[in-house]
């Protein structure tokens, strides 16, 4: 009978334990075909995405962020090291971002109850 209990609350501890853990909300992330970019869409949403870009030296992403509620976060990182940008707790706004390296580049999203539209592009080179 103990192994019984035992056995049960070891199931709703772990039950418990997952569940605390589970995303919330969803995104949908569409990205371009050619590559240029992607759009993440998400509602109510409290998790981690991400995505990859091959940039050159000199490329530049424009990114919109159009909040809505929540907290959202945003990091671009190269494969090789470089980080270019990292935005905690954004807010509506336009603004670019410049590569000064050839990589692979992750664009990381952070969401915390967060409802909004993120849109990367990559629209110019400066080189």
């Amino acid at each position: 009978m103990k192994i019984i209990i035992f056995l049960l609350l070891t199931i709703a501890l772990i039950t418990s334990i997952t569940a605390c853990s589970t995303p919330k909300g969803d995104i949908v992330i569409l990205e371009k075909p050619s590559g240029a970019g992607f759009t993440a869409d998400f509602n109510d949403w409290s998790n981690k995405s991400k995505c990859e870009l091959s940039l050159n030296k000199g490329d530049v992403l424009k990114i919109e962020i159009d909040h809505e509620d929540g907290k959202v976060g945003l990091t671009i990182s190269g494969k090789n090291g470089s980080e270019p940008y990292t935005g905690n707790d954004l807010e509506t706004g336009l603004f670019t971002v410049m590569v000064s390296e050839t990589d692979v580049y992750v664009i990381r999203i952070t969401g915390k109850d967060a409802t909004g539209m993120i849109t990367v592009k990559k629209v110019e080179s400066t080189v």
